[in-house]
């Protein structure tokens, strides 16, 4: 299910009985709010917060006489869209940087939360915007932690700075000296996580904090949890005064709880999310589409920014091309599955699509890497010709190419029927006939 699946369902149940009426009583906007609070506390968002927040928009709602309004339920809409983005923080709160390098960011959190992965996560996306960023090893306690850092290192393409199992402290303070000795202007410190809170793990990260003087300190923490997940943010704001949090394994929590509850609750900012397992599976917190989302309005702009990495201007302006002069072929085919595989989940792309999300309900759509294979295989074993002009690929020939893909003739006539239907829909686009719905 794509991110706040659930919630997202239910508000616009809520709100589907409000459309179509030139006019709502203030009964219907009460009726309207019992189910967006049931639809709030069932997404796992704290109590004393949708208390809060019912109250303000039904207040706003009645008072400027929505009632005799003509697009009544468009305006509840858009309050509620309104302080959504206002609970969870109005604007994105980027990281802070230091006047002077190197920039220390001390990840802190509890054990299971993703934190070691998240510190990968954030170097490779400051490693984008052209930051030289180490990292530093100190988590002492957990077996084999050292050693998932720096298999994350490796595959962030990012140096680890480590000193074994001594003083976390004093690593922390050498790893800074390193990067100033050595030009990195960045330094992620991973700290140790606990299976619960407690004063000696609290210490430490006060030690370091202390020691390092870190321009922000981000707590990392499972979205999966619930109103686990806020209680624990506010344990440490109230411990550390942590500067923001990082919410992990946002793409398999249907509910939001966490991601509504937060900012509420501790009154520090969400600023990254982890939306994915890979590396690249982390993306900023932008309250304003983050509300969008939840209210199946999509999220345009994300969608963009996830196909802008994957695809190359260069190469956009290739597809468009071909496109335009009808020389799509299978080789062109092939190559935008995998720009799609780039961008990970097919569902969550699809939700972001204004007017789409809940016309696929219930669709998996999920990109299955083994089936990618399965269409290089197939596409591969044609000959050059064959790509390029497809519809000569008749019996004897489907029956070859399933036998070098080591694939069955049913799956190639599906992947030249599929390839035909995409074409034909590129046809569609490119000449105006249709157009997208945004």
């Amino acid at each position: 299910m794509a991110m706040f699946g659930s919630l997202s369902e239910k508000l616009n149940h809520a709100f589907s009985k409000l459309k179509n009426r030139g006019a709502l009583t203030e009964l219907e906007i009460k009726e309207a709010m019992r189910e967006v609070r049931i639809a709030l506390l069932e997404a796992d968002v704290n109590f004393s917060v949708v208390k809060d927040f019912i109250k303000t928009v039904s207040e706003k709602a009645i008072g400027e006489n929505i009632i005799r309004g003509l697009d009544a339920s468009q305006q509840v809409i858009k309050i509620v869209h309104d302080e959504l983005i206002s609970l969870m923080g109005s604007k994105h709160a980027r990281l802070e940087v230091s006047d002077r390098p190197p920039t220390v960011y001390l990840m802190c959190g509890l054990q299971g939360s993703g934190k070691t992965t998240m510190c990968g996560k954030l170097a490779v996306m400051l490693q984008k915007e052209g930051k030289k960023v180490l990292l530093a090893a100190c988590d002492i306690y957990r077996p084999a932690a050292i050693k998932q850092l720096q298999v994350v290192g490796e595959k962030a393409k990012t140096e680890v700075f480590e000193r074994g199992q001594t003083d976390p402290v004093r690593i922390a303070y050498e790893a800074v000296e390193y990067a100033l000795k050595n030009g990195f202007d960045t330094v992620i410190i991973d700290t140790a996580g606990r299976l619960h809170i407690d004063e000696q793990l609290m210490k430490e990260i006060r030690d370091i904090k202390a020691k390092v003087r870190p321009k922000e300190i981000l707590l990392v923490v499972d979205a999966m949890l619930g109103q686990d997940s806020v209680n624990v943010a506010d344990a440490f704001n109230k411990e550390m005064d942590i500067t923001g949090v990082i919410l992990t394994k946002l793409d398999g929590d249907t509910r939001g709880g966490a991601a509504l509850s937060i900012k509420a609750i501790c009154g520090k900012p969400i600023k990254y999310v982890g939306v994915g397992e890979k590396l690249t599976d982390i993306e900023p917190f932008h309250p304003d589409r983050m509300a969008s989302r939840i209210l199946g309005m999509g999220d345009v702009l994300t969608l963009i920014e996830k196909a802008q990495s994957a695809i190359s201007e260069q190469d956009a302006l290739k597809l468009a091309k071909k496109m335009k002069e009808r020389t799509f072929d299978l080789e062109d085919y092939l190559e935008q599955i995998s720009h799609m595989k780039k961008m990970g989940n097919l569902t969550e792309m699809i939700s972001m699509i204004p007017g789409l999300a809940g016309k696929l309900k219930g669709a998996n759509l999920n990109v299955d890497e083994k089936q990618i294979e399965r269409v290089r295989a197939i596409i591969l074993s044609m000959t050059p010709y064959e790509r390029t002009h497809p519809d000569i690929i008749k019996g004897s020939r489907r029956k070859r190419i399933a036998s070098g893909s080591g694939t069955t003739v049913q799956e190639v006539n599906k992947l030249l029927n599929q390839f035909e239907q995409t074409k034909e829909m590129m046809r569609q686009f490119s000449s105006g006939k249709r157009r997208f719905p945004f």
